[in-house]
């Protein structure tokens, strides 16, 4: 590892082969108790009288206003097992959000702190931006025994620009493991180019092309400790499974785009009315 996060040949390379990387030991524990007790507080504040649940296989059912809204706000989602029949939740809050989004990055200081660091500026510089912006940003936390699965897909699919730019970066606050839902990819995927589109219409939001099947002995794990990062290319084909431990499985996880002569397609479901501050012009 180079100066201020740089990538160093070996790691660039892999990234370019493989579409993923991990970078352990990128966050410091300070960092990462930071986050988790900032994000303790911001739950115990939440009022959960309005429940709106997030899907990576119904999404289209569930967008709502308040999922719009939430590419500008700190919002809240609800695992879809966290609710009986009769409408309440089953356990606390604390044990019934899927993940916090979708602006952490930009309007709260302890995130904001970490995503603007001199680290992340160095590492997206050595990956080759020249006007990087965080587009979106989330607190998933997998909960114990209800964490929802993660369909396969590819992040180019939601936050596209043209040419695409996008890159995942996803930092694991907690071990992630087989056990509790890693993170799972198909390594060279992203050679292969995007396969579909998550399109905003008038109607709502739907893709324009049917996911392929994929033969799951072509995925491959991703188990890292707490503090690892993963860096994932808008391409890859990735996912994760429901958490039938006993444990959770925190992450933070931060989509950049470049809009250094690229532009943000408007069929995305991000809206924003006033584009994001560059983390850095080079």
């Amino acid at each position: 590892m180079g100066a201020k996060g740089y990538l160093s040949p070996d790691q660039l390379e892999f990234f370019s082969s493989q579409g993923y990387l991990v970078m352990e030991s990128f966050a410091r524990p300070e960092e990462i108790d930071a986050m988790m007790r900032r994000m303790e507080q911001l739950v115990d504040e939440f009022d959960c009288s309005t429940a709106s649940i997030f899907s990576t296989k119904n999404q289209q059912q569930h967008t709502d206003d308040y999922f719009y809204e939430s590419a500008e706000n700190v919002s809240f989602f609800f695992e879809e097992k966290a609710f009986g029949d009769d409408g309440n939740l089953k356990q606390p809050k604390q044990l019934s959000i899927n993940k916090v989004g979708h602006a952490l990055h930009e309007l709260d200081p302890v995130f904001k702190a970490f995503s603007s660091s001199e680290k992340f500026c160095g590492m997206l510089l050595s990956l080759g931006y020249r006007r990087p912006i965080i587009i979106q940003s989330m607190y998933i936390f997998k909960q114990p025994g209800i964490g929802g699965e993660v369909v396969p897909h590819q992040d180019n699919s939601f936050l596209y620009t043209e040419p695409p730019t996008c890159t995942g970066l996803w930092l694991a606050l907690e071990d992630a493991t087989i056990t509790n839902g890693c993170l799972w990819a198909i390594p060279g995927s992203h050679k292969n180019g995007l396969v579909r589109k998550f399109i905003r219409g008038e109607g709502g939001v739907s893709f324009d092309h049917p996911s392929p099947t994929y033969d799951k002995k072509d995925f491959v794990a991703i188990e890292v400790k707490a503090g690892s990062l993963v860096l994932i290319h808008g391409d890859l084909i990735h996912q994760s499974f429901e958490n039938q431990s006993s444990k959770s499985r925190h992450a933070y996880s931060l989509h950049v785009v470049d809009t250094d002569g690229c532009k943000w397609a408007q069929s995305n479901w991000i809206r924003r009315k006033v584009e994001p501050e560059p983390l850095f012009v080079a």
